[in-house]
C-alpha cells in the first residue's frame, strides 16, 4: 500500500500560478505509476495529466495540455503538478493517484491508492 499526502492548493487569481505537491511513502516509488486527477463540484472525477508506467512520458488532458506539467523528484518520494495560466474552470478538488499496474492511465478505476486532495480555487 502507498500512503499519499497532498499539499499546495489554495486561491489563485485567473491567468496565475500554483504548484501542487504530493508526498509518497510506504512503497518503492519507482515501483508505481503516478497520476492527477480533480473533481470540482457536482462533477465526475476527471483525469489531469500522469506519467506512463515506464516512467518516461507524461500524459495530460485536452483541457489543461500546454498549461499543466506533471513531473517527480525520486529523491524525495514526490510527484508535482506545476499549474500555469489557471482558469476558473480549473477550480476543483485535485487528488493524486498511483497505480501498481500497467493500466490505462486515463481511467481513475486503475489507480489503487488516492491522497485526500487539496483545493484549487480560480478567482475571475
Amino acid at each position: 500500500q502507498v500512503q499519499l499526502v497532498e499539499s499546495g492548493g489554495g486561491l489563485v487569481q485567473a491567468g496565475g500560478s500554483l504548484r501542487l505537491s504530493c508526498a509518497a511513502s510506504g512503497r518503492t516509488f519507482s515501483s508505481y505509476a503516478m497520476g492527477w486527477f480533480r473533481q470540482a463540484p457536482g462533477k465526475e472525477r476527471e483525469f489531469v495529466a500522469a506519467f506512463s508506467w515506464s516512467g518516461f512520458r507524461t500524459y495530460y488532458a485536452d483541457s489543461v495540455k500546454g498549461r499543466f506539467t506533471i513531473s517527480r523528484d525520486n529523491g524525495k518520494n514526490t510527484v508535482y503538478l506545476q499549474m500555469n495560466s489557471v482558469k476558473p474552470e480549473d477550480t476543483a478538488v485535485y487528488y493524486c493517484a498511483a497505480r501498481f499496474y500497467s493500466r490505462s492511465y486515463n481511467d481513475a478505476s486503475s489507480y489503487e491508492s488516492w491522497g485526500q486532495g487539496t483545493q484549487v480555487t480560480v478567482s475571475s
